[in-house]
């Protein structure tokens, strides 16, 4: 009687000399080495994947779907085997069998790029319209960018993308044709937070939320353009704006203290700065930086400074207060970005606004208006254009969020001086 270790050698041993017989290209020898494993031990898959594919290269697709089925359920967590048997049983016409496999390759793994497609092509094949759409849609989530995919794979993975927008479409027309009658009865109404939610919901626009490169205070409301009426020192700075223009169109007939916006050093990644990193294109003139007063260039906008000092401003040493005036050429674009934490706010106070100048928060797109100032959050994605002929010329400056409460002010100060006065960490860190 032969022992499991006997067993366990022969097997073994048949394998190698299949091999072998493989490598002679003696396919009809491997097969009888396959055979005499599958007798010894039946559930041996190698074996079975073995002969299997000698019956398929022979046009035995009954025995190739058998040995095939035998192959896969004997291999745990990999789905590729049942991807084989379906394969030939596509081959075979046998739809409930192809349909069997391909459920069976993603109970191994439901988000397999191949099986997905190829279960939505058998439902498409098969008049099966939205059980093809579901199936493409997995595949189109799960999908890597078209350079990453194989030459075979990007035909069908295209045909999965136009079924997904095909469907997103049909739905977007139906919910529209639906919500009319209630968005009618609500006219009158603010619903633009309710349209921009059904917007997101459709894909027709993108979700932003706060995302801060470092310090990040939660439960904040992240909105995109604040109210007004939030900041009651905003008028101030308006009524002052002539004057404040006055003292930057002085600046910018000298020339002297402007500099580049971005100036990174070559160690360091630049990534979306690349083109304005160093380029005039986009340059600054600092009344506040890093947290400390730039004396020579206060002095020659006192009343800008005058009227900045009477704004609830945030005092992190080596961080804020920031004032600068920003300078962005013509035709030239600021990419999409985020700020550094949401303890504080980004003030806009435009100055010098041809045609063809906005600004995207989130969503939200406004153009400039001479005069007009807006507070946003710049945790949220945002973007500038200079789409004109003409400088576009505004004063930015930070605040804090309005919902911090006093103490958490002083906390979060208290935070930036203990980091500082650790000795490594980057000031940047906090608001």
């Amino acid at each position: 009687m032969t022992t499991p270790a006997q067993a366990a050698e022969q097997v073994a041993e048949w394998h190698q000399q299949a091999m072998a017989a493989l490598q002679q290209q003696r396919s009809d020898q491997a097969a009888a080495c396959w055979q005499r494993i599958v007798a010894l031990a039946p559930g041996d898959a190698r074996a079975h994947a073995g002969l299997g594919r000698w019956a398929h290269s022979r046009g035995d697709l009954d025995g190739a779907a058998r040995h095939l089925a035998c192959a896969a359920a004997a291999s745990r967590g990999n789905p590729r085997p049942w991807i084989d048997v379906a394969l030939v049983q596509e081959q075979r016409s046998d739809v409930a069998a192809q349909e069997e496999a391909l459920y069976r390759a993603l109970k191994e793994d439901p988000q397999d790029l191949l099986a997905l497609l190829m279960r939505g092509t058998l439902f498409e094949r098969t008049g099966r319209p939205e059980q093809a759409t579901d199936a493409f849609i997995a595949a189109t989530l799960v999908a890597p960018p078209t350079e990453r995919l194989s030459v075979e794979l990007r035909g069908p993975v295209a045909h999965a993308m136009a079924m997904r927008q095909a469907h997103e479409s049909r739905l977007a027309a139906f919910v529209d044709q639906a919500l009319q009658p209630a968005l009618d009865a609500a006219a009158g109404e603010d619903l633009a937070r309710f349209r921009l939610s059904v917007d997101i919901l459709l894909g027709r626009r993108k979700r932003h939320e706060s995302r801060p490169l470092r310090y990040f205070v939660p439960q904040l409301a992240p909105v995109e353009f604040f109210d007004r009426h939030r900041f009651p020192w905003l008028p101030a700075l308006e009524a002052g704006s002539e004057r404040i223009r006055a003292e930057l169109q002085a600046v910018l007939r000298s020339e002297q203290g402007i500099t580049p916006y971005l100036e990174y050093n070559d160690d360091q990644p630049v990534e979306q700065w690349a083109e304005l990193n160093r380029s005039p294109r986009w340059s600054a003139y600092h009344l506040w930086k890093d947290g400390r007063p730039v004396a020579e260039h206060v002095a020659r906008c006192p009343e800008t400074a005058r009227l900045l000092e009477a704004t609830p401003r945030p005092h992190q040493a080596g961080r804020t207060p920031v004032a600068l005036f920003s300078l962005l050429k013509p035709h030239t674009t600021i990419p999409p970005h985020v700020g550094a934490s949401n303890a504080r706010l980004v003030c806009h106070l435009p100055l010098i606004v041809p045609p063809g100048c906005r600004f995207r928060v989130g969503n939200s797109v406004r153009e400039w208006e001479v005069g007009q100032a807006w507070v946003f959050d710049d945790t949220i994605e945002h973007a500038a254009h200079n789409d004109s002929d003409q400088l576009r010329a505004i004063l930015i400056w930070d605040t804090w969020h309005p919902d911090l409460l006093p103490h958490e002010r002083t906390l979060i100060s208290a935070l930036s001086s203990a980091l500082n006065d650790f000795g490594g960490a980057d000031p940047s860190f906090v608001a």
